[in-house]
């Protein structure tokens, strides 16, 4: 994008609730369940068949909504959104217009600049379309399951200003929700969904420029290449004199760009009305307490918390809080060790590695977290080497015992005896004289080579702290 032009974008995110079964009628909520097996004439649009809103679903979204500091609304009102879509049986979604459940809330996320507080307009209750299928020969097919799926909807103000900013918004929200328990935050599954509206103005200016909206982007990065795509072709359409054209795009990840889908719609285009089969929603401020009280300490307290109570670095406290289960594991793994630090550094490099590697979620990961600690507790009190640990935990990736076992079964304990350890240093001494010479005429990274080879003699057993003195003394003499 050329400088002159600043982006405005607003992002509308749309979360699946973890409930156990539909909004509007007792159906399964399960994900991938075999097609259309939960279905029944409420969530089909059957004539005659009525919605009855369910309760967990408020309380999720009332949470999410005080989560973000957003005014819960004692009365919000459910309305018919008109709309054709094959994947849409009733021919109009239920969800809420001019009465929202929430309004006026904000989050803060970093910022190139620091800091940016963007604003939630407003979170409201709706319910999924079903999903199409078009992936089989010439013929696109209709999975009814997710229709009637509860969603909240989280709109924000148009307060971001680049594709960073949009991605950590979106990982703000995900991190809220995950914490909260209320969303499982899978993008790729299609849970956690994001649709931006876009327009670039002149730097300076105050007045907006014709939006579009982009939808289909199904990862953090996604968004940021959809973003960056569209910014720059709308500025390059502006740079040749054009005009911007109101449409909504989809976005194509295979090919890196975005395509016109339709002409945007307006909210009249929907000719919203009450939903006449639900009566108002009404909130007292008695269930409103009753949900604050079931608040989890979120993200950024967790932090704080992690930075005074166990000491850590802020690059630290910022990865290991990311998650609420990552989070979980770190201080279940402390319970069996106090060297959080080093704790810290096993998780975010060997136990994230494998996660990675094998692209699996920490709750996959095969070693409870007191394992690992009871490991980190054996290197801190001298019992194995850092080296040895390592093949430890190897082992315990396959294995379901604990490091304790291992290391006595595999005969794995540190020596720490120091006429065995000196036999060793001796032996390495006289079998490697060159060496030995180039150290002591001033060559002092020759050192780590004989810590090294004495470690090699004892098959990693030594304790370096030991081996590092009596190497050092021995060489001297």
């Amino acid at each position: 994008m050329t400088e002159k032009y600043e982006a405005v974008i607003g992002l509308e995110v749309h979360a699946q609730l973890l409930t156990e079964t539909k909004l509007f009628c007792s159906c399964s909520n399960k994900f991938g369940d075999p097609p259309n097996t939960n279905v029944c004439p409420v969530c089909l649009g059957h004539p005659g068949a009525l919605p009855v809103l369910n309760k967990k679903a408020v309380e999720f979204a009332v949470l999410m909504g005080l989560a973000v500091n957003c005014k819960i609304n004692k009365k919000s009102v459910f309305a018919r959104k008109n709309y054709f879509y094959p994947d849409l049986p009733k021919g109009y979604q239920i969800s809420q217009f001019e009465e929202p459940l929430c309004e006026s809330g904000f989050v803060e996320i970093k910022s190139h600049a620091g800091k940016n507080k963007v604003r939630i307009k407003r979170i409201h209750i709706e319910e999924d379309a079903g999903k199409l299928i078009h992936d089989r020969g010439g013929n696109s097919l209709v999975d009814f399951n997710r229709s009637g799926t509860p969603l909240i909807e989280i709109v924000s103000e148009p307060d971001i200003r680049t594709p960073e900013e949009a991605s950590e918004y979106l990982k703000t929200l995900r991190t809220i929700l995950t914490y909260l328990g209320i969303c499982d935050g899978n993008m790729e599954e299609g849970s956690l969904r994001c649709d931006a509206n876009i327009s670039v103005r002149l730097k300076g200016a105050e007045k907006l420029g014709t939006r579009t909206e982009v939808k289909n982007m199904n990862s953090f990065k996604n968004v940021e290449k959809a973003l960056r795509f569209e910014i720059e072709r709308q500025a390059e359409i502006l740079d040749d004199g054009g005009e911007i054209v109101q449409e909504t795009l989809l976005w194509d990840a295979d090919n890196n760009e975005a395509r016109s889908m339709r002409g945007k719609e307006e909210s009249h285009d929907y000719r919203y009305f009450p939903e006449p089969d639900l009566i108002p929603l009404k909130i007292s401020d008695e269930w409103i307490e009753k949900i604050k009280d079931t608040m989890p300490e979120l993200h950024f307290k967790r932090k704080e918390r992690f930075l005074k109570e166990y000491l850590l670095p802020e690059y630290d406290a910022e990865v290991l809080t990311s998650e609420k289960a990552l989070a979980d594991y770190f201080e279940k793994a402390v319970t069996n060790s106090t060297d959080y630090k080093a704790v810290s550094n096993w998780i975010m490099s060997e136990v994230l590695k494998v996660c990675n590697q094998e692209k699996i979620s920490i709750q996959a990961f095969p070693i409870p977290p007191e394992n690992l600690g009871e490991l980190i507790a054996l290197i801190s009190k001298g019992k194995i080497s850092g080296k040895i640990a390592k093949d430890v935990f190897e082992e315990m990736l396959h294995s379901p015992k604990s490091p304790g076992q291992i290391v006595e079964e595999k005969n794995l304990a540190q020596i720490s005896d120091s006429s065995e350890i000196q036999k060793a240093v001796e032996k390495i001494i006289n079998n490697f004289p060159a060496q030995v010479e180039q150290f002591k005429t001033g060559k002092e990274k020759v050192l780590g080579f004989l810590v090294g080879q004495v470690m090699r003699e004892t098959k990693g057993k030594a304790n370096p702290q030991l081996v590092n003195k009596l190497l050092l003394e021995e060489l001297k003499k």
